[in-house]
């Protein structure tokens, strides 16, 4: 198959780059060969000045980078400078003869990036190339563990590549080790998280993490714009607190599922059998106006095999929390549900956390109010990928305002980039372990202070005692003038004064702020 590589540019897919410069690696790769992909975050090209440029989601190499005009050039190129992306590579592999890659490894059967090439045609393809084993030289990771994170690595003999991705063909989104992920990492947040739990009293914790788990589930839903009664929220906060005791199989989704949808009377239940839309509809012709279009339904069964397989895989050394990432965002990507799947979706980031022992024991980072209270941010995380797939997906608008799917797209849920989520996702751990979890428990602690110092004072059922501190939460620590007047008419001066005393000493204003 003849290929031309285009010359220096200043506009690239709509995309401006800061200098005119040649396309290289990935960005060359789908510009010669048509690829219908989604476009990486970070492209590449080769420009004119004598120091590398970082700007508008390009990286400007200068000419001494310059590869070879050619499919190994560019190919080694992208595997050296901006690891994998395993959408174009399948697209790319698909789009040449294999006997330009057998060719390829026949030149340069010890090459470190030929013998890659190698293994991933065949690991995404699932075919063989007519090629003798590999002569006995050192093993290349497939994954270059200085770009991106993978996973225990497992030998392939017949290429000497150790096979370090971490899932399957049928599901592998990536991450790349970015300086926000280092620093994460680095800090340790599973033994911060220890550490704080470590100075609080069993009793009080197990408080704590109740009131956090109904928290996260509430949140959950209103994420959603709901507003369930109180019994749904209880028995979707059962089920997150239950997270991660067992791995994932698809009668499992659908259990979650049941749990989720409360009246099942307008919901088809399990795997879609149709197509499926985020977004709104024209108001006057009722036309889909997709933001995010799920994956088709046929390949739904695929897609959410691969998912599964990621979750069993138990030896997989992927950070809890990049793993978590992965699996959660993987699944709302795919969207394999009519109705639910936000809400499982951030189940899953508790039930990776819980499986792979992130969390302490019996509690439940509330991950949904974190994102409840990041909202814009987390719109724009799942934006990150659903923007660029957007224009990879053809589709028709069927007679119920619903869209048919036209081509293939089955690779672009099973490989994306998934760096921006797993930063999100640490964010919003971090904040529960920083502020909700000592909040939490430092709002419980004053709040036994507060009662106790009621009890001491005057004889008040629980329920009474409770509607006397709203009271006072809602007016900034005073009881209220109609409150003083009809349910505390029975309270003296002296005992309003003083429970008012008692309410400053207890939280100052922390009482005001808690949630």
């Amino acid at each position: 198959m003849s290929v031309q590589f285009s010359g220096a540019v200043s506009v690239f897919h709509d995309r401006r780059l800061p200098e005119t410069a040649a396309p290289a690696g990935y960005a060359a790769l789908i510009d010669a060969y048509k690829l219908p992909v989604p476009i990486p975050r970070t492209l590449s090209a080769i420009g004119t000045k004598h120091r590398v440029i970082e700007q508008g989601g390009w990286r400007i190499y200068t000419p001494r980078h310059a590869p070879e005009a050619s499919l190994e050039g560019h190919l080694t190129f992208a595997l050296k400078n901006e690891g994998l992306d395993l959408a174009v590579l399948k697209r790319l592999f698909l789009a040449v003869k294999e006997g330009e890659i057998a060719e390829l490894v026949r030149q340069k059967p010890t090459g470190l990036y030929t013998r890659r090439i190698w293994f991933l045609y065949e690991w995404l393809l699932g075919r063989e190339l007519k090629l003798p084993p590999a002569d006995k030289v050192s093993y290349v990771d497939a994954v270059d563990t200085d770009l991106q994170f993978g996973g225990t690595g497992e030998n392939s003999a017949r290429h000497r590549v150790r096979n370090n991705l971490p899932g399957t063909p049928e599901f592998c989104p990536l991450v790349f080790k970015s300086a926000a992920l280092n620093e994460f990492i680095a800090q340790d947040w599973k033994e911060r998280a220890r550490a704080v739990v470590s100075e609080v009293p069993k009793d009080l914790l197990a408080r704590t993490a109740a009131f956090l788990l109904l928290k996260d589930s509430k949140s959950s839903y209103v994420i959603e714009g709901e507003r369930p009664p109180q019994d749904r929220i209880q028995r979707w906060g059962r089920a997150i607190g239950e997270a991660g005791r067992a791995p994932l199989d698809e009668q499992e989704f659908l259990r979650l599922q049941n749990i989720v949808i409360g009246d099942e009377r307008f919901v088809k239940m399990g795997f879609r059998q149709e197509g499926g839309f985020v977004g709104e509809h024209d108001r006057d012709t009722q036309r889909p106006i997709p933001d995010h279009i799920d994956a088709r339904h046929e390949d739904i069964a695929s897609l959410m095999a691969g998912l599964i397989a990621f979750d069993h895989s138990a030896e997989n050394d992927l950070d809890p929390i990049i793993a978590a990432a992965v699996l959660a965002f993987g699944f709302v990507y795919i969207h394999p549900f009519e109705d639910g799947n936000g809400r499982i979706h951030r189940y899953l980031m508790h039930h990776v956390l819980a499986r792979r022992g992130f969390n302490p024991a019996g509690l439940h980072f509330p991950v949904s109010s974190a994102i409840l209270d990041r909202i814009t941010e987390y719109k724009t995380v799942l934006e990150s990928y659903s923007s660029r797939l957007l224009p990879c997906v053809q589709w028709e608008a069927t007679q119920k305002g619903n869209v048919t799917v036209l081509n293939d797209t089955a690779d672009f849920y099973r490989f994306f980039d998934a760096t921006p989520h797993a930063e999100f996702l640490y964010e919003c751990v971090r904040q529960t372990i920083e502020q909700d979890l000592p909040n939490e428990t430092s709002f419980l602690r004053n709040f036994d202070a507060f009662r106790a110092g009621i009890e001491s004072m005057i004889d008040m059922p629980e329920r009474t005692l409770n509607n006397l501190f709203g009271f006072l939460r809602q007016n900034q620590g005073r009881l209220s003038k109609r409150a003083r007047e009809n349910e505390f008419a029975e309270l003296t001066e002296d005992e309003v004064a003083k429970i008012e005393q008692l309410y400053a000493d207890s939280f100052g204003q922390s009482g005001a702020l808690s949630d």
